[in-house]
């Protein structure tokens, strides 16, 4: 006998079988408990909350940290058959007051509001007013300083099981480490919460990182493979994403800037623009991207460092949430280093978060140099352990070349200490090459013993070795110096002979042609199929056009492939396609069945 949890996910949500930790979260929450859930971006997390919205009586409460998230959801809902709303600074009073006496008459399922509308007295009155079936908390990490996007609104939330006696409690993420998950649960009072981890692993998710040379030529490399693809570019200064959105148009890419310094209505046009239009280019800070929903983004590529894998694993999340192929692709070098150590030394904080803060950038920049399997030591950060190597990331797929590179290490090092340990990487680098620049008369170091004895190699395999050796701790980046190298305790080994060290040799990045055929999907498309994938890509924009939502809210791209190779020919057979239910089955159904006859 089918569960009624069960039969809300295939009748509601069109799908036969839950995901990972689905149905513990949701008998936890059906049997009044409550609940940690830890889930990958595209992993379902919302399914958690939504089925068991449906099955209990009265409302549950969703804390929503953005808004363009509450109206994507909502929209989705919406779409479904499901009666929700939400309450934000977006809405009319009028609006408002329409979405408070549906509250009050007990139409809605669902009710999204952010952290700082909650806390507001005037809210909490009218809630007690109503029966509140569930709270979740999504973006849980926010409410954790160790987490990377902590968000001083979300401390308020600390008072909801006073606000909301005997009614369970769920906070999901995609991201946290043990630390987080500790503190998510002691600021958020969670009474006898159960954590539940579904995995980290996004195996449809292809790691690559380069040392950056030229990072504009590098990504416009990378881009050519993913003409007319969705894909997100991240970058560290607002105006480093102005300058490459124009950049990226100029090379004719649909590419938007996104930044906290544009206005509230440039940044919605833009993300509306992402959503609704296919092969939309963001070109971000992070700023942009927490609870982003669309499927279909191929690429997430970041032109600078983030400041922590937590960060970085949760902004490339964004990429592939449909299951389908999808890159992250990465260019770094000692200057973000040096930039980021320096955002972290001015912040007001206090020291010991300071401290972890610099431990969790050195974690990252160890991972951008390993030499092995990139997803395991990602993973392993999680606490999660892969079996194997995953054969789909950079360093599996062409295993990158070492050597011995004790003697230049140590060439290196006695550089940095002849010239004082007071320089820069790219001054050290000329003194090694011999060059006989303006600074290196004005120091007289062009009379050093280390002068020109590394000239036997190219500039960028010292700036790699530079790289190589900050990580495994001989040199320190000193960024109240501007960035100056300093040598540490642990390189007098290396300079007396002691220990040998591998160095790696950085690949050489060519360029990919690409390949005819290639849907937006992330796979190939048979030339015989084209049409049809076309037609129903335009119907479907056709239809999302009509009814004011992203293409995704119809059917996701994983959807019209499953049409593309089934062929359903019946509202039956259409029925048995993964994320078709009765709501779209009715709305859609007819619309698609007649592409699909048509095709032949």
């Amino acid at each position: 006998m089918t569960s009624p949890a069960r039969q809300t996910l295939q009748e509601v949500f069109g799908y036969d079988e839950f995901r990972g930790q689905q149905q513990t979260a949701i008998e936890r929450a059906l049997a009044g408990r409550d609940s940690l859930v830890l889930m990958p971006t595209g992993g379902g997390k919302s399914v958690c909350y939504q089925v068991p919205a449906l099955l209990r009586d009265g409302t549950a409460l969703v804390v929503s940290p953005l808004i363009a998230l509450m109206q994507d959801q909502v929209s989705a809902l919406h779409e479904l058959g499901v009666p929700a709303a939400f309450l934000n600074s977006s809405l009319s009073r009028e609006d408002q007051d329409a979405v408070i006496g549906d509250l009050r008459r007990g139409e809605l399922k669902l009710l999204y509001v952010a952290p700082e509308r909650l806390v507001q007295p005037g809210t909490r009155a009218l809630l007690s007013q109503v029966p509140i079936s569930l709270v979740a908390i999504d973006e849980a990490h926010c409410v954790s300083q160790w987490g990377h996007d902590f968000r001083q609104d979300y401390l308020g939330l600390a008072g909801l099981a006073e606000w909301f006696p005997g009614v369970p409690r769920m906070a999901l993420t995609a991201t946290a480490t043990a630390l987080t998950r500790a503190e998510i649960i002691e600021r958020l009072a969670l009474t006898d919460a159960r954590t539940l981890v579904s995995g980290f692993d996004r195996p449809n998710i292809r790691y690559q990182v380069q040392a950056k040379t030229d990072g504009r030529s590098q990504l416009g490399r990378f881009l050519n493979q993913h003409r007319d693809e969705a894909g997100i570019v991240y970058c560290l200064s607002r105006k480093k994403t102005e300058s490459t959105a124009q950049w990226l148009e100029a090379e004719g890419y649909t590419a938007l800037p996104y930044h906290a310094g544009l206005s509230a209505e440039k940044r919605a046009e833009h993300q509306r623009r992402f959503l609704n239009e296919d092969g939309v280019i963001i070109v971000a800070t992070i700023a942009f991207g927490m609870g982003i929903d669309k499927p279909d983004v191929r690429f997430v590529a970041h032109l600078d460092l983030p400041k922590s894998l937590e960060a970085y694993y949760q902004e490339t999340g964004r990429a592939g949430r449909d299951g389908l192929p999808a890159e992250a692709w990465m260019v770094y070098g000692l200057q973000d280093v040096v930039r980021l150590r320096q955002m972290a030394d001015e912040s007001t904080a206090g020291e010991e978060y300071k401290r972890h803060e610099r431990q969790k950038l050195d974690t990252l920049l160890g991972w951008c140099e390993v030499t092995h399997c990139r997803r395991r030591p990602l993973l392993a950060y999680f606490g999660e352990e892969l079996a194997a190597d995953c054969g789909n990331c950079d360093n599996c797929l062409q295993p990158p070349a070492t050597r011995d590179g004790t003697e230049d290490a140590q060439k290196l090092l006695s550089a940095v200490y002849r010239t004082g340990q007071m320089f820069g990487a790219a001054h050290v680098v000329d003194v090694l090459l011999g060059k006989d620049t303006d600074k290196v008369q004005q120091h007289s170091h062009g009379q050093l013993t280390v002068f020109g004895i590394g000239a036997d190699r190219a500039a960028q395999a010292w700036r790699s070795a530079i790289r190589q050796l900050v990580v495994q701790g001989c040199l320190r980046v000193d960024a109240e110096r501007f960035g100056a190298l300093v040598l540490t305790e642990a390189s007098r080994s290396v300079l007396r002979g002691e220990q040998k060290l591998e160095l790696r040799e950085d690949p050489v990045v060519t360029r990919t042609r690409r390949r005819k055929g290639k849907s937006s999907a992330g796979e190939e498309v048979a030339i015989t199929d084209i049409k049809l994938w076309n037609a129903l890509r335009d119907c479907r924009q056709r239809l999302a056009a009509e009814h004011s939502v992203p293409p995704y809210v119809i059917f996701h791209d994983s959807t019209l492939r499953q049409m593309l190779s089934d062929r359903p020919d019946s509202a039956d057979a259409l029925l048995e396609i993964s994320g078709v239910g009765q709501a779209k089955l009715q709305r859609y159904g007819d619309e698609f069945l007649t592409v699909i006859r048509q095709a032949g």
